[in-house]
C-alpha cells in the first residue's frame, strides 16, 4: 500500500467495527472500491481550506487531488495537519507534474489555481479563498474548464452567483454553495418545512459573536492569534457583515427578503422566535411573511432556525401532542452547523447525482450593500470587508437599486469621490470601483442579463 494511502488510512476517527453504509455513503464507498475517488481541488490553504484537507482525509470515495496555495506556505501545514507524512505534499508547476503526483497518491501543491482547475483528472473545486474577486475569476474558469464548482466564498455568490449559476446550467454544471455553513443549514430546514406544505415566515440563524459594528482588526488581533483566525476575517463576523452576506445568499436562493435594510437583529432567544420573528398584528416585529433575519440572543447560535405557520387546527393539535406549542408559529432548529467539514459533501453529491445542495435563484431578491464604518473623505482608497472602511448592509434588491447602493464584494481597492459620513450608505455616486477586475467584469454582466442598468 503508497505510504500516502496507508497514512490516510490510520487516521480515520475511531476504532469501531465497520458497519454497512448506504445511501450516499454506499456510493462514495463503491466509488473507493473500484479506485475511482471524487477527485477535489480546493483553492485556498488558509483556516477554510485547512478543514477541508482534513475533512477529506478522514473520509472514503473522495480525494483531495489538489490544493492552490499562491504562497506556497499554508499548503504543506494543512497537509501535516491531516496527518500526512509532508513528503505527501508536492509542488507541482505544470500539468504533467500534477498528473504523476495524483497517480502515486500524492496531493499536488499548485501555485497558479488556473493549472489546477483545468486538469483533466480534477472532477470539482471547492473555492475557499473568501475574496468576491477569487471567487469570480475561479469560478468562471472552472466552469469553463467543465468542472463543477463549490462556492464556500459567500461573499462572491451574493455578487454574482445568478451569473455563475446561469453559465453552469448552459455548460451542464453544478454550481452549489457549499454544505455546512449557514445558509446550506438553514436551506436544509427550509426545503424540509416547504416541503411538508408549510410557508415560511421567517428563516436564518443565531449570531455566533458579539455585535459590534465599530469593530476593526486591530481590537481584535489578539483574540484572533488565540482562535487561529486572519483577525480580518474575525471582524467580518463581529462587525455583522458576514451575517448580512449570509442572510442574503439565503434570501437570494429561497425568495425570502430582509424585512427591513439590515434586519432587525432581535435579541430573543430560541423559545421566543416563533413569537418574535412573525407578523406584527401576531404579537411580532415583521411587517411581512417571508423573511431572512438573526438574533443576538442567547442560546441559539451556533444553531440556525426557519419559523414556520402550521395553520391548521389539526395539524396544531398534533403539534402541541408532541410538545411543540399551540402554534400557528413553530420554530425549526438546529442547533449546530459544520462550516468546512460538511463541504465536500457538496462536492461528492455534484460529481455523483448532479445535484445543487444550495444555488441562487435566477434573480436576486436581496443586495448586500455597505454603510460607511467612518467618516471617508474624497480621495481615500478602500479597504477589504472585515477592515476599518465600511461593513455589509442587507436590502432588498429593488431598495439597494432605487437607492444607488453598491455591492459590498466591488468596494475593496474602489477610491471615495465624495465624503462619507460614518453610518451613511456606500453609493455609486460616492466611489469610483475598480473596472479591471473579472468581479465587475461579470457583475455588469449579471445586470444586464437582469435588464438591470449597471450597479457601478
Amino acid at each position: 500500500m503508497d505510504l500516502a494511502v496507508e497514512k490516510k488510512v490510520s487516521l480515520r476517527s475511531g476504532d469501531a467495527p465497520r458497519i454497512s453504509a448506504t445511501g450516499l455513503a454506499a456510493d462514495l464507498a463503491r466509488r473507493a472500491d473500484e479506485n475511482r475517488p471524487v477527485r477535489i481541488c480546493v483553492i485556498g490553504a488558509g483556516e477554510m481550506g485547512t478543514d477541508l484537507v482534513v475533512a477529506i482525509s478522514q473520509m472514503r470515495g473522495v480525494e483531495l487531488a489538489a490544493i492552490v496555495d499562491r504562497r506556497l506556505a499554508s499548503a504543506p501545514a494543512a497537509i501535516a495537519m491531516a496527518g500526512y507524512d509532508l513528503q505527501t505534499g508536492v509542488v507541482c508547476d505544470n500539468s504533467a507534474a500534477m498528473t504523476a503526483a495524483i497517480e502515486q497518491s500524492r496531493i499536488p501543491i499548485v501555485q497558479d489555481a488556473h493549472q489546477a482547475l483545468s486538469h483533466d483528472l480534477i472532477d470539482v473545486v471547492i473555492d475557499a479563498t473568501g475574496r468576491p474577486e477569487a471567487g469570480a475569476e475561479f469560478g468562471i474558469a472552472t466552469l469553463e474548464a467543465g468542472k463543477h464548482l463549490v462556492m464556500m466564498n459567500v461573499e462572491a455568490d451574493v455578487t454574482v452567483g445568478a451569473i455563475l449559476q446561469d453559465m453552469a446550467d448552459r455548460k451542464g454544471l453544478v454550481y452549489t454553495v457549499g454544505a455546512g455553513d449557514e445558509p446550506s443549514s438553514v436551506m436544509e430546514l427550509y426545503d424540509f418545512v416547504t416541503a411538508l406544505g408549510y410557508p415560511v415566515v421567517a428563516a436564518g440563524k443565531g449570531k455566533n459573536n458579539a455585535f459590534n459594528i465599530d469593530a476593526v482588526p486591530d481590537d481584535y488581533r489578539a483574540e484572533a492569534e488565540r482562535r487561529n483566525m486572519n483577525p480580518r476575517m474575525l471582524v467580518e463576523f463581529v462587525d455583522g457583515s458576514k451575517t448580512m452576506v449570509e442572510m442574503s445568499c439565503i434570501a437570494n436562493a429561497t425568495g425570502l427578503v430582509p424585512d427591513i435594510s439590515g434586519m432587525h437583529g432581535p435579541d430573543c432567544g430560541l423559545d421566543d422566535l416563533h413569537q418574535t420573528l412573525c407578523p406584527k398584528e401576531d404579537g411580532g416585529i415583521l411587517s411581512q411573511k417571508g423573511c431572512v433575519d438573526f438574533t443576538v440572543g442567547k442560546g441559539v447560535a451556533p444553531g440556525i432556525f426557519v419559523v414556520a405557520e402550521m395553520a391548521h387546527p389539526r395539524i396544531r393539535e398534533r403539534m402541541n401532542d408532541l410538545h411543540l406549542g399551540e402554534g400557528p408559529y413553530y420554530t425549526f432548529y438546529r442547533p449546530y452547523h459544520l462550516t468546512s467539514l460538511e463541504v465536500p459533501l457538496s462536492a461528492a453529491r455534484a460529481v455523483l447525482y448532479g445535484t445543487s445542495d444550495m444555488k441562487p435563484l435566477p434573480r436576486p431578491v436581496a443586495e448586500v450593500g455597505a454603510l460607511a464604518k467612518r467618516d471617508l473623505k474624497a480621495g481615500e482608497m478602500l479597504d477589504s470587508i472585515g477592515e476599518t472602511c465600511y461593513r455589509s448592509w442587507a436590502m432588498k434588491a429593488q431598495d439597494a437599486r432605487a437607492d444607488g447602493a453598491l455591492p459590498v464584494g466591488l468596494l475593496d481597492g474602489g477610491q471615495v469621490v465624495n465624503d462619507i459620513p460614518k453610518g451613511s450608505l456606500i453609493t455609486r455616486h460616492d466611489v469610483q470601483v475598480r473596472t479591471d477586475t473579472a468581479l465587475y467584469k461579470l457583475r455588469l454582466q449579471q445586470d444586464a442579463w437582469l435588464g438591470y442598468e449597471a450597479c457601478a
